[in-house]
């Protein structure tokens, strides 16, 4: 089957191209170094900037490559197939922190961050869950208050991916009442801010390579430039109109993921023998290595038809939660199936398929729990 995505083009298939064999040659050969230092070296966010694969589709006045979100989603894909390890940190900074800037950023603060990021210079991050707080937003209790020129951010932050890294922090802080309507969001540079300090780098029990962490607000200090939008109390109406490329993004490595597992599954059930014959033979195995296969190309064409409609500008929460709900729900259920046909070899961490299966399980959680997709879902009907 010659399946091709509907947004993909000749330059981008030229671009890919070459993408895929840095990703291989000079990227994956540090994978496990990564995961066992629980970070990825700033080495490679530098190598990705060169390549063009971070920003693609902020404009070109801005360090990008002024294309369109297709660039995004094949760089995304792309990484999970060959390099998984780098790929949280990168849809974080790229796919979703430089978004902020660019849609809500004055023009001053366009200039100053998104060349950096896209260079790979800086590295960004989004602090929203707290210890208390995870879906529910409206709950922020980190506080963001007016001292002369600048905002003194008190409070704590959990679960932030780049927490490590990151040079700028988006920081979903309450600047006002109780409420949606007193949230705002304000960026954190974090050289030489005595009041922010990182905490733990968290012991997750999958994406070994991505750093996670607490993070501390002690009266951090951020120019009240600092703040995303013309006004205070925009940041919850700001998270919203993001959320939907934010969950597409999870959707579009869900796919990718479940279409690597079929892949590798297939190629080791044909050299894997038992009773004389290779596993492939077996019924069992055929016929749920089909039914993967199906639900994958399923997967696929949903996942397409949405990246079309983001492209477009269209593309709308419900639908969105859709995306990000199934297409996860089905990464876990393939990986799951595909490390049970690897048998014990499976459960070896040498083997690609057991890696993607403790990967896979934030997937239902991170960006919106499942749940809350299903809640989404519901009041639209």
């Amino acid at each position: 089957m010659n399946y091709r995505s509907s947004w993909m083009t000749e330059e981008l298939d030229v671009f890919r191209d070459q993408f895929r064999k840095f990703l291989a040659k000079d990227l994956a050969p540090h994978a496990e170094k990564w995961r066992k230092q629980k970070m990825v070296d700033r080495s490679a966010w530098k190598a990705l900037g060169d390549m063009g694969a971070l920003l693609p589709s902020v404009p070109e006045a801005y360090g990008g490559l002024g294309a369109t979100f297709a660039y995004d989603a094949a760089v995304f894909e792309d990484m999970e197939s060959i390099v998984p390890e780098a790929l949280g940190g990168v849809t974080v900074s790229s796919g979703i922190v430089a978004h902020y800037i660019l849609n809500y950023g004055s023009e001053e603060q366009k200039r100053r961050w998104l060349p950096g990021m896209a260079r790979g210079e800086l590295i960004g991050a989004i602090a929203m869950t707290e210890p208390g707080t995870g879906s529910d937003l409206q709950s922020v209790r980190t506080t963001a208050q007016r001292k002369g020129n600048s905002y003194v951010i008190n409070g704590q932050k959990t679960f932030i991916t780049n927490g490590q890294t990151a040079d700028l922090i988006i920081v979903v802080a309450r600047t006002g009442g109780a409420g949606s309507k007193g949230i705002s969001l304000i960026v954190l540079e974090t050289e030489g801010n005595p009041g922010f300090k990182r905490g733990r780098n968290l012991d997750k029990i999958g994406l070994q390579a991505s750093d996670t962490s607490e993070l501390f607000f002690e009266d951090a200090v951020a120019p009240f430039e600092n703040l995303l939008g013309e006004e205070e109390g925009l940041g919850f109406k700001q998270l919203m109109q993001q959320l939907p490329q934010e969950r597409l993004i999870i959707a579009v490595g869900a796919v990718a993921a479940m279409e690597r597992a079929v892949r590798i599954t297939a190629e080791y059930t044909k050299e894997r023998k038992a009773f004389g014959q290779p596993i492939i033979d077996f019924q069992n195995t055929a016929f749920k290595l089909a039914e993967r296969k199906t639900e994958a190309t399923i997967a696929r064409v949903f996942l397409d038809w949405c990246i079309e409609r983001l492209i477009a500008g269209d593309l709308d929460a419900v639908t969105a939660s859709m995306a990000k709900w199934w297409c996860t729900q089905k990464q876990v259920e393939t990986v799951d199936e595909c490390l049970q046909l690897h048998g014990g070899y499976g459960y070896m961490q040498e083997y690609p398929i057991s890696r993607m299966f403790v990967d896979a399980r934030i997937q239902k959680i991170y960006g919106g729990t499942n749940e809350i997709m299903k809640l989404l879902i519901a009041r639209s009907l």
